[in-house]
């Protein structure tokens, strides 16, 4: 591999020269830096990251550990986290674990499959002197299990941390689906059924405190019979929304767009129509909202938003500021066409 003092030999120019053009100072001629520039390309020299940082004591470097990039919320917080360091000059090195696409859920509550995986993906970001890591989680859960002993600023992105010393950055799961359940109200919906996730997942009991909380402001007291605990995939919602529409609901609200696809294909092969026969609102904001038809109104998880602040959380960690434990990022509305205003007969 060529070094850095074999370039300055062939551009006939000092190393120091060749080491402030690769590093963006304009203190040489546009004719030199384009030489340099043009050998360096034809050449294939790399600048080495690791011995720079060992130099300066930081590597401007952010380690990005995924659980699994497979995981529909987490290229759009890594893209988050990406920008804000690119913003601040700053490299990103991502390791993606891919504990779902290995074991599916089998490694939830199994410690030696965790740390095969994890401690080997920590110890080089270690051994290439990130100067902080960001834990990108593939669903909402506490995690006691990242390792703060490596001594690296670390901080969670869509989880919740348990470990005293590792902030996170989480969806507003509660005050996202009181706002959901809130348009439904407002478009005179009053029986308003819920196809919610498993009972002990986090995100379903959030936001079922926000769909409690939605209906006690509006004054409509909450019946737990209207609210059917399916899971989170197609399948179990199509083969629950029977027992949802047994209940004379005038709206079901979906605690995610895949779920409200099954209620959609449902309907759609008992010869109802949604809008027309029952309102539906989705959770997630996923690319098959806009497809469905009509288009589905939901709720959109900003995971950019997400990434921007777990990067910005971990700056301010670096830099000695004073932090939260956790940040809540709220969704937002987007309204579609499966939602009609009911107005009782």
């Amino acid at each position: 591999m060529i070094t850095l003092k074999e370039i300055a030999k062939e551009c006939g120019v000092s190393t120091a020269t060749v080491s402030n053009i690769l590093n963006g100072k304009n203190n040489a001629s546009e004719e030199t830096r384009e030489r340099v520039l043009s050998v360096v390309k034809e050449r294939g020299y790399k600048l080495n990251y690791v011995a720079q940082g060992l130099r300066k004591q930081k590597t401007q470097t952010i380690g990005v550990i995924a659980e699994d990039i497979a995981q529909f919320t987490t290229p759009e917080i890594i893209e988050g986290i990406m920008e804000t360091c690119e913003e601040r000059g700053y490299r990103t090195i991502v390791q993606n674990l891919r504990l779902y696409s290995r074991w599916q859920d089998q490694w939830f509550d199994n410690d030696k499959m965790y740390y095969s995986i994890m401690d080997p993906a920590v110890q080089e970001m270690a051994s290439i002197r990130v100067d902080g890591i960001v834990y990108v989680a593939g669903h909402a859960r506490k995690i006691h299990r990242f390792p703060s002993d490596y001594d690296i600023p670390s901080v969670l992105a869509y989880a919740y941390s348990q470990e005293k010393d590792v902030p996170s950055v989480v969806i507003d799961d509660e005050e996202s689906a009181r706002a959901a359940v809130r348009h439904l109200i407002e478009k005179g919906h009053t029986k308003i059924g819920v196809m919610a996730g498993e009972q002990e997942n986090i995100h379903t009991k959030l936001r079922i405190l926000g769909y409690q909380k939605a209906l006690y402001e509006a004054g409509i007291l909450y019946n737990p019979e209207l609210v059917v605990y399916a899971g989170w995939n197609k399948e179990l919602s199509y083969n629950a929304a029977q027992k949802i529409l047994d209940k004379d609901v005038t709206a079901i609200f979906c605690m995610s767009d895949r779920t409200a696809g099954g209620v959609y294909e449902y309907m759609f092969d008992h010869g109802k129509e949604v809008a027309k026969d029952i309102s539906i609102m989705g959770f997630d904001n996923e690319v098959i909202a806009d497809y469905m038809t009509p288009g589905l109104s939901t709720m959109k998880i900003e995971l950019v938003e997400i990434g921007k602040r777990t990067m910005e959380l971990l700056f301010d960690k670096m830099e000695g500021r004073e932090i939260p434990d956790e940040i809540k990022v709220p969704c937002t509305l987007v309204e579609r066409n499966s939602i009609a205003q009911f107005v009782e007969k």
